[in-house]
């Protein structure tokens, strides 16, 4: 079955379970819906775990290419009403209390002007600065389910004076940050800066700045960044994606591309996954392909660990890297690079 037939079939299946669900009794005979309801859950239920997250990523990218509202919420909960969903919200949040003190661990003693390469003006300090005034932001908009944007520049920071305390200022930042989304319910609706206008936004969003600034500070200290486990890493490329028309300063340079058609294709060499960007549209679309699965030519292939991939999406790498292996066309892959870079 190719991908673009199962997107389909998945949207087809997302709507309907939707309409049945939320049938008024005058139109839907209510015993008729539940066990429709529960036969398709029981047929659902009996696949594979790796099949079961797959059709997960494939129900919440049906809902998330409708606008915002109440219709795409309630597609949303398709996957949990089917028990297709695992309960991530702890475990990211281990994830990234895990990659924060790993973090801290590395850059405390060491010199607060030290220049970080991947981020071109950066010291190390600034660096360190800006992933704890996230976390700070961040505790502030869940704390006070924040219903419209606030300003990072606007939350207290109580930022040291001396750049060599900004490790433990940072440790005591995301301490502060992991308590409050801890406490929340990840299904809290919320004002976010991406695709998903829920609490379980945030740490997903946490997550990936923390595993893309710790690579910034071992590149910066001389070291080669770390592996990021495929799985990780495949949902921090797809987060990236998911939210990266949300972003204005980098929307408007990809519809402005002039590459309608072409096509990127990023494969995974260690999880035989793969995603395809098709730019176009004032805009771009993507599909993820399963492994095994028969996709199309793309006009430029990239191959690397999806660890790799993710920070070459983050632009932490550039496509000549020899950690990766291309085909076709560059130039796509370049004004890609250069349009999303964040």
């Amino acid at each position: 079955m190719s991908e673009a037939l199962l997107s389909a079939l998945t949207e087809a299946l997302a709507e309907l379970v939707t309409a049945v669900e939320t049938a008024g009794d005058e139109v839907l005979d209510p015993d008729t819906a539940v066990k429709w309801l529960e036969g398709t859950a029981y047929v659902l239920g009996g696949l594979p775990a790796a099949d079961r997250r797959r059709l997960d990523g494939l129900f919440r990218d049906a809902a998330l290419r409708q606008p915002p509202g109440a219709w795409r919420d309630e597609l949303l909960k398709v996957s949990q009403g089917f028990g297709l969903t695992e309960d991530v919200h702890p475990a990211r949040l281990d994830a990234v209390a895990a990659r924060v003190e790993s973090f801290v661990t590395l850059v405390r003693g060491a010199d607060p002007a030290t220049p970080v390469p991947s981020c071109p003006g950066w010291t190390l300090a600034d660096l360190i600065k800006h992933h704890g005034t996230t976390h700070r932001w961040i505790e502030h908009l869940v704390r006070t389910r924040a219903t419209e944007r606030v300003w990072s520049r606007d939350v207290p920071l109580d930022l040291p004076d001396d750049p060599a305390a900004y490790p433990d200022w940072l440790a005591a930042s995301a301490a502060a940050s992991l308590r409050t989304l801890r406490a929340a319910d990840p299904d809290t609706r919320m004002w976010s800066h991406g695709a998903d206008p829920h609490v379980r936004f945030f740490p997903r969003r946490l997550l990936f700045e923390a595993v893309v600034h710790h690579a910034d500070a071992e590149l910066a200290l001389g070291r080669a960044p770390g592996p990021v486990d495929p799985e990780t890493a495949a949902d921090g490329i797809e987060e990236f994606l998911e939210n990266l028309p949300y972003f204005s300063w980098v929307a408007e340079p990809v519809a402005q591309l002039d590459r309608d058609g072409a096509s990127i294709r990023l494969a995974a060499t260690d999880s035989g996954a793969a995603w395809t960007l098709t730019l176009g549209g004032g805009g771009f679309g993507w599909q993820r392909r399963a492994e095994g699965a028969v996709t199309a030519t793309a006009t430029v292939t990239v191959e690397g660990t999806a660890g790799d991939l993710l920070l070459l999406v983050y632009g932490r790498y550039g496509a000549d890297d020899p950690r990766f292996t291309r085909h076709g066309d560059r130039t796509v892959l370049d004004a890609w690079q250069a349009a999303t870079a964040l």
